[in-house]
């Protein structure tokens, strides 16, 4: 089986897990706008390509895929799994399969807000969001919301410009001065996190992995702990057939006074899918299985409770001439 990575940027780690899983007769291709993105240096080959906002970049995605005979593509960042999900026929035509939502779904998981408005209309309780200052604070001045918030921007991902906000004047200044922000209830409960694997011949949820955040920084979680919750597990699954997911996806929830919400889902592998890897929550496995027409069977549960991942930054060292062009 060979793979095709796009946007691999600093997923480095996510790409050596990958290859560990793969029979010797498979190889992962990984892409990138720039050189010197540390992950392309971990796969088999690697190719320099368009930024994704590019007119030509679909086009040279589709000639590697051809070219190096892909079978299965996928992305690892937020923007680009819209593309992905649009152009589906295009790669299905050349055999590849897509790794990413059907386009409906990857509209609504991009947009925080639309997320939101689709919990909400299918009774899956989640994070109290207003569109916009006005709304808030209608609701501010009638006592039915209370400072503080959390304000972070309605599309994007690595949690760039999220932050909690404390005075009714900050809040106004800020969207008088940024746009694309929506407002948030702020949470101070547990902060978790899923990785979950939809089958893509079932479109069922087969493995999910639970885990707590102890810290997180710019770009995600980098220590969690392991936990087994069913009543979590249930949750999951009555939500996804909301969705047309297909393949990996990436959860986050808050959990309070004895409540789960649904903060949003980020349908790709999420950074901290190396803590499920490493509790032998295998995701590669299962995409195997599926690209030869095999449906996994459900199986939660099969990881150990309290075990700890701490992330760690490392480095690529090569010669100017040696990196990809």
């Amino acid at each position: 089986m060979n793979f095709l990575f796009c946007s691999v940027g600093r997923r480095a780690e996510l790409i050596k897990v990958f290859k560990s899983s793969l029979d010797k007769g498979s190889k992962i291709i990984a892409t990138d706008c720039v050189n010197t993105a540390p992950a392309l240096y971990f796969a088999d080959k690697q190719y320099i390509v368009p930024k994704i906002t590019d007119n030509n970049y679909l086009e040279k995605v589709l000639e590697i895929c051809k070219r190096e005979n892909i079978n299965v593509i996928t992305t690892f960042i937020d923007p680009e799994i819209e593309i992905l999900s649009k152009n589906r026929e295009s790669f299905e035509a050349i055999g590849v399969e897509v790794l990413v939502p059907y386009l409906e779904t990857a509209e609504i998981c991009f947009d925080k807000f639309e997320m939101y408005k689709y919990l909400i209309k299918n009774n899956i309780k989640t994070v109290v969001t207003y569109e916009d200052f006005n709304s808030f604070h209608n609701e501010y001045k009638n006592g039915t919301c209370k400072l503080p918030v959390f304000v972070k921007p309605r599309t994007g991902s690595g949690s760039v410009g999220a932050r909690k906000i404390n005075s009714v004047e900050d809040l106004k200044s800020i969207f008088n001065n940024e746009s694309n922000l929506i407002i948030q209830e702020f949470m101070d409960g547990d902060d978790i996190d899923a990785d979950v694997y939809v089958d893509t011949v079932t479109h069922k949820p087969v493995s999910i992995f639970t885990k707590r955040k102890l810290e997180t920084k710019i770009g995600g979680a980098n220590k969690t702990i392991s936990f087994k919750d069913n009543e979590l597990v249930n949750i999951i699954r009555n939500a996804i057939p909301h969705f047309k997911f297909n393949g990996p996806i990436d959860i986050d929830f808050f959990y309070k006074d004895g409540e789960y919400y649904l903060s949003e889902i980020n349908p790709r592998f999420g950074g901290a899918y190396l803590h499920a890897y490493g509790c032998g929550v295998d995701f590669i496995k299962l995409i195997i299985n599926n690209l030869n027409g095999i449906e996994n069977e459900p199986e939660f549960g099969n990881y150990d409770e309290d075990v700890l991942m701490m992330m760690y930054d490392s480095v690529v060292i090569r010669r100017k001439d040696e990196l990809s062009n």
